[in-house]
């Protein structure tokens, strides 16, 4: 499975084309707007909020409300669009509109660096497609990779745990933090640190700064075996971090304990295995009897494979690199230095970015869903992967 994405901030619309979605799976309109709402949820986002109410069109791929087993096509439109008809047009312009050209690189942002590597002279020719706003189709994609999951007992899950220095503490199991977290502005499970952080982010915005921090995300319910360890490439942990690391201000990411592993001895790291000949076999995982850890300071992945347990991953998101307070730069054509420009921003948009990350998850787990359990179909799919927990059971 996978998927494909293109569009500008400003341009007309942003289009998604998923391909490897198995037929029969269902799908409606409302499954993938519920997610993009909360893309754009989150305290302290900015002014494109007022302006976009995103919706996703259905253009191919599924029929009466399933999935054909062919590419699914998705378009996001761009309700600014009308104010960028010119500036962003695909047709030749009249020379009058090269006075427009954005040629002060804003730090942080790919402006430069893309100039470079592209040749591009005039910066909004980097900036409309090196845009967050790129991540709508992102999460459009991840909910059908959401709801082929869903089918199979697999559910994603975060919340966020830090915010401009403001820790959360909480502890639970997964849903219910995350009813919680879908409960608070910042999508925080922990209601003191919610608080703390709403007004670090006031805070913030008073003063023209912006804020980053770290979420987690789980999903619950994988079964052992995804992914590989026989090719680097194929090994699980590696395409998700991959994943988080491909989203906008993404600067660390780990698996279960991740960094704390370095300044801890192995008998504290590694869980310990147990197995119980009690329960009954569930139709999905995890199934008892069976093995199980005692911990999950793996986060649900050795070896490159899943094991069971739930996956845990967090990353840490750097602030907005658009200020109210700009930072120094130079003009690309007069080498001039100015202070950076002001396009619309958020103060900070870490609520979101959890978000996002959930479908960057959610699309690498049932790719690698599919790869195990491979079919053309849910029905099929649904027998080899029942074949699968009856060979596991009885290990």
């Amino acid at each position: 499975m996978r998927y494909l994405t293109a569009g500008e901030s400003h341009g007309r619309e942003l289009t998604a084309i998923i391909e490897g979605v198995p037929a029969g799976l269902e799908v409606a309109s409302s499954d993938i707007d519920r997610e993009l709402a909360r893309r754009q949820s989150g305290y302290g986002r900015g002014g494109r909020l007022k302006i976009e109410t995103d919706r996703a069109e259905i253009t191919s791929g599924i029929r009466h409300g399933k999935t054909l087993g062919s590419p699914i096509a998705l378009v996001v439109r761009n309700k600014d669009w009308e104010n960028w008809t010119e500036i962003m047009s695909p047709g030749v312009v009249a020379a009058a509109s090269d006075s427009r050209a954005v040629t002060r690189p804003r730090p942080g942002h790919a402006d430069l660096t893309g100039g470079l590597k592209y040749g591009h002279r005039d910066l909004r020719n980097v900036l409309e497609r090196s845009s967050a706003r790129e991540t709508t189709m992102r999460v459009a994609a991840g909910s059908i990779a959401r709801r082929l999951l869903g089918e199979f007992g697999i559910q994603v899950y975060s919340w966020v745990t830090e915010i401009g220095g403001v820790k959360a503490e909480f502890a639970g199991a997964p849903a219910a933090l995350f009813r919680s977290a879908e409960s608070s502005e910042v999508r925080c499970p922990d209601g003191a640190a919610s608080k703390a952080m709403m007004e670090r982010i006031d805070k913030a915005k008073a003063e023209g700064d912006s804020l980053g921090g770290a979420f987690e995300v789980v999903l619950t319910g994988v079964p052992p075996g995804l992914g590989s360890y026989v090719q680097w490439d194929r090994k699980l942990d590696a395409r998700l971090a991959f994943a988080l690391m491909s989203i906008q201000a993404i600067k660390g990411a780990e698996v279960g304990m991740g960094f704390k592993v370095a300044s801890i001895p192995g008998s504290e790291v590694h869980d310990e295995i147990s197995y119980s000949q009690k329960g009954k076999s569930a139709r999905f995982w995890p199934r008892k009897p069976g093995f199980s850890r005692k911990t999950n300071n793996a986060g649900g992945i050795e070896g490159g494979m899943s094991n069971g347990e739930p996956i845990v991953l967090r990353a840490a998101m750097k602030p907005i690199p658009t200020l109210y307070k700009p930072l120094r730069a130079v003009d690309i054509d007069t080498k001039k230095p100015f202070k950076a420009s002001v396009e619309r921003s958020d103060t900070c948009a870490v609520p979101a970015a959890a978000v996002i990350a959930e479908a960057a998850a959610a699309f690498e787990v049932a790719s690698a869903f599919l790869e195990k359990f491979g079919g053309d179909s849910i029905s099929e799919i649904t027998r080899n992967y029942r074949g699968y927990l009856e060979s596991v059971t009885g290990y």
